[in-house]
């Protein structure tokens, strides 16, 4: 019985501690992919796609012609009677043709496929970029509250020596009027904590635990490959520039099926005719000739959504190109102002609060020389926090553009 009791209690705990457990950026990408119901939507335009393949590849229905009515002789001895006529009209699907059009439509599920694939990205950049932001939302609560306590320990030092007469009432009114303001960047702070914890539900696309966490850290951001392999894997694997060249090969394509559609069509026909005095069959061939009609306009449209798509192709990879330079660029100096806020900046400033804070317990030096260091350390601490989320952001944004399923190792 004990033994049970214990392994309950084990399976209780195991059971809470993963209901609590935090969600690496992994785990919300696998979330999303799976319960987002915008990517389902676009996932059943592939299906879709797919059977405009099936619709390309089908075969031609023959056609049965049946009439019945009845035959009257006009000459002497004659014979009168019923009459049937019955035909079969066969199209015949050439295969240049028939090759074309399933071409056109593989194309078309390529431009689909590409499509969709994009759309993924952007919803798993959303995701990224929600992920950093909640973490950035929660360093910057976390440093509001420390402030918060690091005034108030200052007021009640002050409030001390304000009571032995050891400094002017007018300190303690500064020192309440700072707590005030630090009081009231908590609660900011814990306003947008909140957003950004809702807003990144809604990019997951399905309901997270109310207190849910994170396992990740705003610092944990990957370090990039060399900036010619990234431009190298652009004009490779962007789904974006992918879906422009797949819907070049479509125009190419639907251009040539128009071409063809200009040569005439032929089907098969085959007839028998029955009346009281003979039975007649017959089996030939039936031409549509392009007397009239010679597809001009259809043709001129194919060509120029050729000349649209090869156009669009072209500003694609030059807008690629130019999004994917300002990324790695504002990657670079985000990277560089992390370095140097954490290697000096940051350092320098806490240093220069403690001498100070001891400056002023010991006498030495005035209320107001504390609250500067305390906005200089804050301020180079809040710079520290927006260099790693716009470090985040330009690997985010590098990631999507590179269609990267690539997450942050824990």
């Amino acid at each position: 019985m004990r033994r049970l009791v214990l392994l309950f209690l084990g399976l209780v705990g195991g059971c809470s501690f993963s209901a609590h457990a935090g969600y690496d950026l992994a785990q919300l990408e696998a979330l999303a992919l799976e319960k987002n119901l915008s990517l389902r939507a676009a996932g059943d335009l592939i299906d879709s796609a797919r059977f405009g393949v099936v619709s390309a590849s089908a075969f031609p229905n023959p056609e049965l012609e049946v009439l019945s009515g009845s035959a009257r002789s006009r000459a002497v001895g004659g014979e009168s009677g019923n009459a049937r006529s019955i035909s079969v009209t066969q199209p015949i699907d050439l295969p240049t043709r028939r090759a074309t059009r399933i071409a056109v439509a593989e194309a078309g599920l390529e431009v689909t496929s590409a499509s969709v694939e994009a759309f993924k990205q952007r919803i798993l950049a959303d995701v990224r970029l929600r992920y950093y932001e909640l973490l950035l939302r929660e360093a910057e609560l976390a440093t509001a509250k420390e402030d918060y306590k690091l005034v108030n320990a200052v007021r009640d030092r002050i409030n001390q020596r304000v009571v032995q007469g050891e400094s002017p009432r007018f300190d303690l009114i500064r020192a309440d009027a700072e707590t005030k303001s630090a009081d009231m960047r908590v609660k900011a702070a814990e306003f947008r904590e909140q957003q950004a914890r809702t807003q990144l539900q809604h990019s997951v696309g399905t309901a997270l635990p109310d207190d849910f966490s994170l396992a990740g850290r705003l610092r944990d951001v990957p370090a990039l490959e060399d900036e010619a392999v990234i431009r190298a894997r652009l004009l490779n694997v962007n789904p974006e520039l992918q879906r422009a060249k797949a819907e070049v090969a479509r125009s190419e394509l639907s251009l040539e099926l128009e071409r063809m559609r200009r040569l005439p069509t032929v089907a098969l026909r085959g007839a028998v005719d029955e009346d009281p005095d003979m039975r007649n069959s017959r089996l030939g061939l039936v031409f549509s000739i392009p007397l009239w009609d010679q597809r001009r306009g259809p043709v001129g449209e194919a060509a120029a959504q050729l000349s649209r798509a090869r156009n669009e192709m072209d500003a694609h990879i030059f807008s690629l190109s130019q999004a994917l330079g300002a990324a790695i660029s504002q990657y670079r100096i985000a990277s560089t102002q992390v370095n140097a806020l954490e290697s000096g900046i940051l350092k320098e400033a806490e240093a220069a609060l403690k001498v100070a804070e001891s400056a002023y317990k010991f006498g030495e030096r005035g209320f107001l020389e504390v609250l500067d260091a305390q906005r200089v350390f804050r301020a180079a601490r809040t710079e520290l926090i927006a260099a790693r989320f716009q470090l985040a952001a330009a690997w985010v944004e590098i990631q999507r553009l590179l269609a990267s399923r690539e997450s942050v190792s824990k």
